[in-house]
């Protein structure tokens, strides 16, 4: 094979070699099951590759994988399958929503929008119904616009909604309990933590401060999930690759709030989710000053 021709040289980063196996692991998972039948550990690899898909569909939306311009839009339809919703949600949605308004007022999916500024179980697991709820009005008006402007981008958008019909009622008519379990199941779980990392990120942060917007976690969540925890600096240099972010990262750390440095991600999640219920003293404590009074949705 001619080197030009190898995946590493198409790439723009060697390290994306990792988000190609990951994206090659999950269908295989999923079909050997389909084939063979379901393993608890296989199936607990699937459920965590969803959440590495996610993870690699905001990367690739920041920054594209390949050094081709088709192989990154056969890259968007297979992020679209594999996560069940279209790539193009994350420019409405995050691009021009949350990387603009950074967790402040204007920013559709900020957590103190609903119900107020709160860290907690509850709110936790309501947030992915609730932001859901206020960002798809955005992809819609989004996709108004574009057939203004561009009906070729809006057809290549409502592709994507095609294909991903397209594969559900193809494997639902196939087998409609293997879809559910092997397919839809993993998706919804991908999709929850895709929506739900927010609330960890932003959670109790200051919507109002130029730095002290965001949560960072460190541990093994960024080798294994492509340094998401690295937020702030995620924020501040969206350009940047997600390999960069270690690098970044250590220029911001000691800038922001201490609490805000959160340490690993499972520690967090238990201390402020679980313990706390038990320990008040544990409970997380919000750095905004001033709450936004706003009345959460009924979800």
């Amino acid at each position: 094979m001619h080197a030009s021709s190898r995946p590493a040289a198409m790439l723009h980063k060697r390290r994306d070699l990792q988000s190609l196996a990951y994206l090659i692991a999950l269908p295989a998972l999923v079909a050997g099951q389909w084939v063979w039948g379901i393993h608890w550990l296989a199936y607990a690899l699937t459920l965590f590759l969803t959440l590495g898909t996610g993870v690699i569909h905001h990367n690739h939306t920041h920054r594209r994988m390949w050094r081709s311009r088709r192989l990154n839009r056969l890259t968007d339809f297979w992020l679209t399958l594999l996560q069940g919703h279209p790539t193009f949600v994350f420019y409405p949605a995050h691009v021009g929503n949350h990387h603009r308004y950074r967790h402040g007022p204007k920013d559709a999916a900020r957590t103190y929008r609903f119900g107020g500024d709160r860290n907690d179980l509850r709110g936790y697991l309501l947030h992915p119904l609730q932001a859901a709820w206020v960002l798809y009005p955005l992809f819609i008006g989004w996709l108004r616009q574009l057939g203004r402007r561009n009906r070729g981008a809006l057809r290549y958008c409502l592709a994507q909604y095609a294909a991903v019909l397209a594969l559900w009622g193809g494997l639902a008519w196939l087998d409609w309990q293997r879809w559910l379990v092997l397919v839809l199941i993993p998706q919804l779980h991908g999709l929850h933590w895709l929506l739900a990392t927010n609330y960890l990120q932003h959670a109790h942060a200051d919507g109002h401060s130029r730095l002290n917007y965001a949560r960072n976690f460190e541990g093994w969540v960024n080798p294994l999930l492509f340094n998401i925890g690295l937020h702030t600096a995620h924020h501040e240099h969206p350009r940047a690759h997600w390999s960069e972010l270690p690098r970044l990262h250590r220029a911001y750390r000691d800038r922001i709030d201490s609490r805000l440095n959160a340490g690993p991600l499972a520690r967090y999640m238990f201390v402020t989710f679980i313990a706390s219920l038990l320990l008040p003293r544990l409970r997380s404590r919000p750095l905004m000053h001033a709450t936004e009074n706003t009345h959460a949705h009924p979800l």
